[in-house]
């Protein structure tokens, strides 16, 4: 099967792209847990979250969408068909805000199931930044790669993101692709990994929309899979990963959330009732990529 990342088709199972593996054979193993997500890079959870929370966090969603008019409404809501202006729509926010907006996005991921699992991860309480980055994504639209740390590394490095998605997601609807053992990629980490996109202003953030260049340069692999709503996949702030295109007529929704131990400082533009987010990039004059690439010698 061929799937599309960017402008680039990629093959399944072939030597750029191969199959997520999941975690649940040692589910409630903790150390085992943390010794996969070191060596892998990331934790795949089929089942992670209740499905029925899930589904009402999409249904959240999808009203929203509704109301702005960006649903087809000859098609059943739940379905998530866009209309004829196929736009895409972001829901980022802090929690307070989105408790009022979207409430069972906000209960998904500080559900009790989802706060205990990281306290038993990272051996200690969590708590989860207040910012929340669900999404609609449309036809077409996919994430460069990147790693996350370049837009929220001034906290502990020992964060971590959720991807979540709102529902269930085949590969033709654009789910997370990750770059296997780019966790290892000491060069680019030290380099654009250290980028701070409020501070450096670099263009997008991506560090590349090629995922042969990415392989062929550095190493490591691409790997996907299909989603059920309800799944979940963790992993930390150095693991370059984007998106496949949505290739279908309908939104793909998704949600990533972020976790670290409460003991630990945090990046306060994501932080409290009053979170800034981003404040500076993309204002003024701006560096692209590949300047700042060259500069790095990647």
């Amino acid at each position: 099967m061929k799937v599309q990342m960017g402008k680039y088709e990629l093959e399944m199972n072939s030597e750029y792209l191969t199959e997520l593996r999941s975690s649940n054979d040692i589910l409630g193993d903790w150390e085992a847990l943390r010794i996969r997500l070191k060596e892998d890079g990331y934790l795949l959870i089929r089942g992670f979250h209740d499905r029925k929370q899930v589904f009402d966090a999409r249904h959240n969603i999808l009203e929203k969408l509704q109301e702005l008019g960006r649903l087809n409404s000859d098609a059943p809501l739940e379905l998530g068909v866009m209309g004829p202006e196929g736009k895409g729509a972001s829901f980022m926010g802090v929690s307070q805000k989105l408790k009022k907006e979207i409430p069972d996005v906000v209960e998904l991921s500080e559900s009790d199931r989802v706060m205990n699992f990281f306290d038993q991860l990272l051996d200690g309480e969590s708590l989860t930044y207040d910012f929340k980055w669900p999404r609609a994504v449309p036809n077409g639209g996919n994430t460069g790669i990147h790693y996350d740390n370049v837009y929220m590394g001034r906290g502990t490095q020992n964060l971590y993101t959720c991807w979540t998605p709102l529902g269930d997601v085949s590969l033709e609807m654009g789910p997370l692709v990750v770059c296997l053992e780019s966790q290892n990629f000491e060069k680019v980490k030290e380099t654009y990994g250290k980028m701070d996109v409020d501070r450096d202003n670099v263009e997008y953030g991506w560090l590349s929309d090629n995922p042969f260049e990415i392989v062929e340069k550095f190493g490591g692999k691409w790997a996907t899979t299909s989603f059920n709503a309800g799944d979940a996949i963790i992993f930390g702030m150095f693991f370059l990963h984007g998106s496949l295109n949505n290739t279908t007529s309908q939104y793909r929704l998704s949600m990533d959330t972020r976790y670290q131990l409460k003991a630990e400082p945090v990046d306060e533009r994501w932080f409290g009732k009053d979170a800034k987010g981003h404040y500076s990039w993309g204002k003024g004059i701006t560096k692209t990529i590949g300047e700042a690439r060259k500069e790095w010698g990647i």
